[in-house]
């Protein structure tokens, strides 16, 4: 069985034969198989049973044709070893049902037992690591993310709990990044030592920011994770979500490999206020697959030229799939995806800006 590993480098801005293509929540409610298996167990049933949740990260793999696992998990998932009960509720999302409002709430975070809480998870990683021809991409939900569940007790739009103590608790507030940075440090590791091969730092909602607030208030901790995990010879993958167009010129000394950009910042604009330091992944908007399948392949052709002008690039969506995307156009896409991507790098087609 030979290995594809052209996610590998093309995070590391290495030559490969054509673009590398994988889906945020390519695992998930688009597929009928998966909707099945949703009908009888819950996401974190799931989790929790690692032959079944490597099955359905398997599944996009086998059905698709990507480039890469993404491993089926939530980004809740480690907050259950702090102490912080949860339930993953449908059309809702995590609800907490002890949420940090004080110092005191904060003070009561036990450190992460991955070993003794995630056995499971980390049984999940080497069942696919034995069973993949593709790397394994785990992931870590950011401490701003994480915490705006655990201050709101749900999916929130405005903040306002989070930028509440964020604003006038300071000190509480940097005591939870601290909390949550070791927590996704630990996690992360315990990853990679059983079979990942890639991981990415999801912070879907670090957008909500001003580039300032970002700067002050989370940029020291997600700084503090790439660079204790600096040493770790794999992909290390910084999402920083929805609307993080402004935010994107702060990240220029992480050390990380790629940064996801969303669909509101173009790939090139987005290499240029990245300063050029990183390979980049993005950034189709995934509601343009509700519409016909040769527009789809059009705004899929306008993004790989971009992606293609300099080495490192690797397609994805701007964010996660969502359950009406079509399986069938998935395959499509991911098929046109090589194949344009193959014969324009072949003829050493460049596109200008004229």
């Amino acid at each position: 069985m030979s290995y594809n590993d052209r996610l590998i480098r093309a995070s590391f801005k290495q030559q490969v034969d054509r673009v590398p293509v994988w889906y945020m929540r390519q695992a998930g409610r688009y597929d009928p198989e998966y909707r099945k298996i949703k009908e009888k167990y819950s996401l974190l049933e799931i989790c929790k049973q690692p032959e079944l949740a490597a099955e359905v990260t398997l599944m996009p793999v086998r059905k698709l044709g990507v480039d890469a696992a993404i491993l089926y998990s939530d980004i809740m998932n480690p907050v259950a070893s702090l102490g912080i009960d949860f339930d993953i509720v449908k059309n809702i999302g995590p609800v907490i049902d002890n949420p940090i409002r004080s110092a005191a709430d904060v003070d009561r975070l036990r450190p992460i037992d991955v070993e003794g809480d995630l056995s499971h998870i980390l049984e999940t990683i080497r069942i696919l690591d034995k069973e993949l021809d593709v790397p394994l991409i785990t992931f870590a939900g950011a401490p701003f993310t994480i915490a705006s569940y655990l201050i709101e007790g749900r999916p929130s739009k405005g903040y306002i709990r989070t930028k509440t103590m964020m604003y006038s608790e300071p000190e509480v507030w940097h005591k939870l990044m601290q909390k949550l940075g070791d927590m996704v440090i630990t996690y992360v590791r315990a990853h990679i030592a059983n079979g990942g091969k890639a991981f990415q730092l999801f912070d879907s909602w670090v957008g909500a920011l001003s580039p300032k607030d970002f700067r002050t208030y989370v940029l020291p901790t997600i700084t503090r994770i790439f660079t204790e995990l600096s040493d770790l010879n794999v992909p290390k993958i910084y999402f920083p979500g929805v609307a993080s167009g402004e935010l994107l010129p702060a990240l220029h000394n992480l050390q990380a490999d790629v940064i996801g950009l969303d669909w509101r910042v173009s790939i090139s604009e987005g290499r240029q206020r990245l300063g050029g330091k990183f390979a980049v992944q993005g950034n189709l908007d995934p509601y343009l697959l509700t519409a016909p399948m040769e527009l789809i392949k059009e705004q899929a052709k306008l993004i790989i030229d971009e992606g293609i002008k300099e080495p490192g690039y690797i397609f994805n969506l701007g964010h996660g799939l969502f359950p009406e995307a079509s399986l069938e156009k998935l395959r499509e896409l991911t098929a046109y995806i090589h194949e344009y991507s193959a014969e324009a790098m072949k003829s050493g087609v460049t596109v200008t800006n004229d």
